[in-house]
């Protein structure tokens, strides 16, 4: 069978989010919650749910999924119907272990009705988590978001947090930097390639924490050398900061909604 895909104008994404402010009421006030191998879930479901049951995997999931008090994303994507979920693993850093714990909580999404093929947004360090998960299993991605995502091991998870990213990995230094390339999301892109993946990331160009220069740059060269559909909106002057820039973004639910349709 043969699937297209619904091209979303900035008109039709106004007409689909214009609800009657009496069914914000409607909305999910907090999250279902249940635990996977010892492991808090949270899921925001859509009051009306659009076909297919479509959900938006949002890492990092920290004591909840902090995407739902960003008021225009979560408005808009129940009102779309796409439910918003989370696993909260912790600081974890795209090791095959802790990839492998993702997986618990998609099959156990997948096994109740929601969507086979998420999109997936990491903000921050959740970009790196969301990034491996999607390298090791790029048929199960719908699309991926990043908000001044780490895309690239070698560069904030290494130089700032040692530790925590050698403790996910559970191997000395010498040894991860060994069998780098093995586990860096933008050195692992063929399979999201070979599924015509699209992205879509925001991020700023006075970035410190996470530079733009060592991760979205990177991602976004590689990402179109290879043929991929990447989108990259730089906001000039900004760093790595809660700001409406990266938090009131129109054109990052546009993407989301446009890719909710097969």
């Amino acid at each position: 069978m043969k699937h297209t895909r619904t091209v979303f104008t900035p008109l039709l994404c106004a007409a689909l989010l214009a609800v009657p402010a009496a069914a914000q009421d409607n909305l999910p006030k907090v999250a279902e919650t249940f635990e996977i191998d010892g492991h808090k879930a949270f899921v925001y479901a859509a009051p009306t749910p659009a076909k297919g049951k479509p959900w938006l995997w949002y890492a990092p999931t920290l004591n909840g999924v902090s995407l739902v008090q960003r008021k225009l994303y979560f408005e808009s994507l129940m009102n779309a119907g796409i439910s918003i979920a989370g696993f909260d693993l912790g600081e974890v850093r795209g090791a095959p272990a802790s990839t492998a714990k993702f997986s618990l909580f998609y099959d156990w999404m997948v096994k109740r009705g929601w969507s086979p093929k998420p999109i997936l947004l990491g903000q921050s360090r959740g970009g790196l988590m969301m990034l491996a998960w999607a390298m090791r299993n790029p048929e199960n991605v719908r699309a991926f978001v990043g908000i001044y995502p780490v895309c690239n091991l070698a560069s904030w998870p290494l130089k700032n947090f040692k530790a925590a990213t050698l403790a996910d990995f559970g191997m000395p230094e010498a040894e991860l930097l060994d069998k780098l390339s093995q586990f860096n999301p933008v050195d692992n892109l063929q399979g999201l390639l070979a599924n015509k993946v699209p992205m879509f990331v925001v991020h700023g160009d006075s970035d410190v924490v996470v530079p733009y220069d060592d991760n979205t740059r990177l991602l976004k060269e590689r990402y179109l050398a290879g043929g991929g559909s990447i989108t990259v909106k730089i906001i000039p002057g900004e760093g790595h900061k809660v700001s409406p820039s990266f938090f009131e973004c129109q054109e990052l639910v546009d993407f989301v909604i446009a890719n909710i349709a097969n």
